[in-house]
């Protein structure tokens, strides 16, 4: 009986070795995969909060709380499984769609700065001022999905590609656990930008000087917070695409881009003291020319052609 015992704690004990080392190897490989999509999650955060401001304060955080279940379930209802189904029986399209995904996300950031040189969504103001609440609450939050869609398909995709030689079982769980772990950080930092300015008017009725001088300064800089995450949005999509669309070239062995790339960031790197982050940031700065380069093929294609087939 003594023995049946041992012999059990010990078969026990080698599950528990084994799931421990799973564990590790899950969590090791969601932490690379993590790394690999930071760029498209800085986007994600910054795209998201322009869909939940302009609403009334009660009605925010709902907004941004249907929004981060529209992401779950894109993630794991139909990213997560195309992924897996992916990697399992055509891992050679994993960097072709990569690559489209890039493109997308080049031609999204050029457009943005094409509308804001020649003035772009102002006519669809009128539309937005003509629907109720309700119905532009559903406008806004389906848009944010779909938008979600394309930015969760590209994190999925990075981070399918940087955990490609796990097993199948640890793919699965470090995706999941990208997707869980990135939702979860990507939308309770967009509340907590959203209501940036209700915290603020707190603080600025609280009897402390220093308070409510913390508390007007919130207030007033979250128009200039807005902004600045429209910016950094857009140039997380340029360095994004243009990086994934870099690295996709060089997979493929198609010179010179990514050579020129990679001599840029090397001749950068050269510098001292600051070596590595000059390398990191020119090699940043290159991939986002080429983002912009594509992406405004795209737009000229899309947005130019068709005004002078038509004569305007």
């Amino acid at each position: 009986m003594a023995s049946g015992l041992a012999a059990l704690l010990d078969d026990v004990a080698a599950i528990a070795k084994i799931a421990a080392s799973s564990l590790d190897d899950v969590t090791g490989a969601a932490g690379k995969a993590s790394s690999k999509a930071v760029g498209v999650v800085v986007d994600d955060t910054a795209v998201t909060p322009k869909y939940a401001v302009g609403f009334t304060p009660d009605r925010e955080l709902p907004i941004v709380w249907k929004i981060a279940l529209g992401s779950l379930r894109n993630k794991f209802l139909f990213l997560l499984p195309g992924a897996l189904l992916l990697s399992a029986f055509a891992p050679w399209a994993v960097t072709p769609l990569l690559m489209i995904g890039g493109a997308y996300l080049c031609f999204e950031a050029s457009e943005k700065i094409f509308e804001a040189v020649v003035g772009g969504h102002e006519v669809d103001q009128p539309e937005e001022l003509a629907l109720s609440s309700e119905e532009l609450e559903r406008e806004k939050v389906g848009g944010a999905i779909r938008t979600d869609f394309i930015l969760s398909a590209e994190i999925m995709a990075i981070s399918l590609a940087a955990v490609n030689d796990q097993t199948f079982g640890v793919r699965a769980a470090a995706l999941a656990l990208v997707a869980l772990l990135i939702t979860v950080g990507v939308y309770g930092v967009v509340g907590l930008i959203v209501k940036m300015d209700d915290i603020g008017l707190h603080l600025s009725q609280r009897s402390a000087r220093a308070t409510r001088a913390l508390g007007r300064l919130m207030v007033k800089a979250m128009p200039h917070v807005l902004n600045g995450l429209t910016i950094i949005g857009t140039a997380a999509m340029l360095w994004v695409g243009g990086g994934i669309i870099v690295h996709g070239l060089h997979e493929f062995h198609l010179t010179p881009i990514p050579g020129w790339v990679e001599a840029i960031g090397h001749l950068a790197g050269g510098a001292p003291v600051f070596g590595p982050a000059a390398d990191w940031t020119a090699r940043a700065a290159a991939s986002a020319v080429v983002g912009l380069v594509i992406g405004g093929v795209v737009v000229a294609i899309l947005h130019l052609l068709p005004k002078r087939k038509t004569g305007h």
